[in-house]
């Protein structure tokens, strides 16, 4: 009789498992699944109501020679601005930065150009005065002819030289004498008094080639002896080159020459050592990463997705 039970209790049991299942097979058969595209407003870094113009004034740039990171920059973020922000884009010619910072006090090379000029008036002065006195030394000895073939002649002390136009830069060290240009509250006052007021965008621009050599891990085909493909993860020493990008993008009050905010970026990008790829085209592709983060500073920005809805 237990076992009986026993018997009774297991198919039961089982059956209740069955319906359950049987169940659960109806209604996803029965279920249709909805994609709804959705999008995420994100507010802006920096609050620009105030501003109804935007001028992206030019960039101090250096690096490579293969392209020009001022004024490919200043294009680039003025044909972003027109189709994604509510600013109006000021057209004009872009600022040479690089030669006014060369000309306004302030700079590394006109702050230590004193120092090296004084030096150098003094050892002149000394020289000439050592050499005034071999001169009448020897002239009491009677060899005033030697001593003349001997001295060197009279003139001018050597003077440190000033560039008269500005340094190449070729590393981030070398826009340090320049980066005091945007701290000049007047110049840039100036400039806003020009152009209506607007929000001014300046900064640095480094596009500098590089190369690098490591283990790197790809992808690689295989096929089994059944002819099956697989794909399997490979580690392979490797040289690559390519690029490295460093902005720094500088957001300036046209009303008052001051400076809201500043943002600094570094993107790279390296290929196969035996790949040729223009460094106008990695510029490109460098900037296109970067053009997000800059738009959201200045305007909402609306990320997309989508969510999955059961019917």
């Amino acid at each position: 009789m237990t076992g009986r039970l026993a018997r009774i209790r297991r198919i039961a049991r089982t059956t209740r498992i069955l319906s359950s299942v049987a169940a659960i097979l109806l209604i996803a058969g029965c279920t249709n699944y909805y994609e709804i595209p959705i999008e995420t407003p994100i507010k802006p870094k920096l609050d620009v109501s105030a501003f109804q113009r935007v001028l992206v004034a030019g960039f101090i740039a250096g690096g490579t020679d293969d392209v020009d990171g001022n004024l490919e920059t200043t294009r680039l973020l003025r044909s972003q601005l027109r189709t994604k922000s509510d600013l109006r884009v000021i057209d004009t010619d872009v600022l040479p930065l690089m030669e006014v910072a060369t000309e306004t006090p302030g700079t590394t090379a006109e702050a230590n150009t004193e120092p090296v000029r004084s030096a150098a008036s003094e050892a002149g002065e000394g020289k000439q005065k050592r050499e005034g006195e071999k001169r009448e030394s020897t002239e009491k000895e009677g060899k005033e002819g030697k001593a003349d073939a001997k001295a060197e002649p009279k003139g001018e002390a050597p003077q440190a030289s000033t560039p008269d136009k500005p340094a190449v830069i070729k590393d981030p060290k070398d826009l340090e004498p320049y980066e005091h240009i945007f701290a000049d509250v007047e110049y840039w006052k100036k400039i806003g008094e020009e152009y209506q007021n607007p929000l001014i965008v300046t900064g640095t621009v480094m596009f500098t080639p590089h190369q690098r050599s490591g283990i790197v891990q790809r992808e690689e085909e295989v096929y089994d002896s059944f002819g099956r493909r697989r794909v399997v993860p490979v580690r392979t020493y490797m040289e690559r080159k390519g690029y490295i990008l460093q902005p720094k993008f500088v957001f300036i009050d046209g009303r008052t020459g001051t400076v809201m905010h500043s943002e600094n970026f570094r993107e790279e990008v390296l290929y196969n050592a035996n790949q040729s790829t223009p460094a106008l085209s990695s510029y490109f592709e460098l900037m296109d990463r970067l053009i997000p983060s800059f738009l959201s500073t200045l305007s909402s920005q609306k990320i997309k997705g989508t969510r999955v809805l059961l019917q």
